[in-house]
């Protein structure tokens, strides 16, 4: 039986040129199939993006943005892209971003019409770090934490660490708004008024190796595989300013079907009892979002995390 991914695919053409934001794009190689299980071609990736690129870009904007290309799916070669690919356009957003060996340029995913086009050239996953090119990589607006679960635990045992996570947070006047992966994790983002990273990632460290006291037999804050089995690991290092996250939103290309790191409800988290339940197509994450609006406009808010004076201890509420 052909799915309806694959019916559309008979009729959509090679190439169409399209405008956004008054930029006029050619969308190549729309008919390609990138995922033969679900039927899901290359147009079908695009516009998704298209239609999700106005509440994406809200979180990737002023971000030094890399990706992971995969011009032919998930079955072809695919590699880490952190300057400008070959065919980006000239109007793009670029960025000095400061590294070890001289300045790097990096896109900044500023709007619609970026997003699409970077996904056009087969960059479908964004990932951003937790600064952005403003305050630069030693002044964090976010923290995120990932959580990982290990071999014989899968995400429901994620969601009950998010859970205890949520509440030591919120012991420190901080919120966190959950993210599924497209993996097989979650993220944990958390808004802050700009803070020194050096106190973010330590902070970071200091509350998982806390929940590791705590939980030893759920949780570990090790890399080492080998301790990492029926634990879910907290990996706090990715508030590193050298580390990034994928993005919200973004399309994950690593399994056999289209995944999205995707906002959830904390309800969602809490009553998650089925490791398929947590997992969204592109088409019901904007299906969601038509729904529910963006769940992850508190983390975007300037104002609302500036509420929170961040230390290394963690927030204090000055309401």
């Amino acid at each position: 039986m052909r799915t309806a991914q694959g019916e559309q695919q008979d009729r959509q053409p090679q190439r169409q040129a399209v405008e956004i934001d008054g930029h006029r794009l050619v969308l190549t190689h729309l008919d390609r199939l990138l995922f033969p299980a679900t039927g899901h071609t290359k147009a079908h990736l695009l516009h998704y993006y298209a239609q999700i690129a106005a509440v994406m870009v809200v979180h990737t904007a002023g971000r030094p943005a890399s990706f992971v290309r995969a011009p032919e799916g998930p079955e072809g070669q695919s590699w880490v892209a952190k300057n400008p690919p070959p065919g980006t356009p000239e109007w793009i957003t670029v960025a000095e971003v400061p590294g070890r060996e001289g300045p790097a340029r990096h896109v900044v995913v500023d709007s619609p019409a970026a997003v699409v086009a970077m996904a056009n050239l087969g960059a479908f996953e964004m990932h951003v770090p937790q600064w952005t090119t403003e305050g630069g990589p030693e002044l964090h607006d976010r923290l995120v934490l990932d959580l990982d679960p290990g071999d014989g635990v899968d995400i429901v045992a994620c969601c009950r660490v998010a859970h205890r996570l949520r509440q030591l947070l919120a012991d420190d006047g901080l919120v966190a708004y959950p993210v599924v992966s497209g993996g097989k994790g979650l993220h944990l983002y958390v808004p802050l008024c700009p803070a020194p990273s050096a106190d973010v990632t330590g902070y970071a460290k200091a509350l998982a190796t806390r929940l590791r006291a705590e939980r030893p037999d759920q949780v570990v804050v090790t890399m080492v595989r080998a301790a990492r089995t029926g634990r879910v690991l907290i990996d706090w290092s990715q508030n590193s300013s050298a580390k990034t996250t994928a993005a919200p939103y973004t399309l994950r290309i690593r399994e056999r079907r289209p995944s999205v790191a995707a906002p959830l409800t904390w309800d969602e988290v809490d009553s998650c009892t089925d490791p398929r339940e947590p997992q969204f197509s592109p088409e019901q994450v904007v299906e969601r979002v038509s729904d529910h609006g963006d769940l992850l406009a508190g983390l975007a808010d300037p104002a609302r995390a500036c509420r929170l004076r961040f230390t290394s201890q963690g927030g204090r509420d000055e309401r």
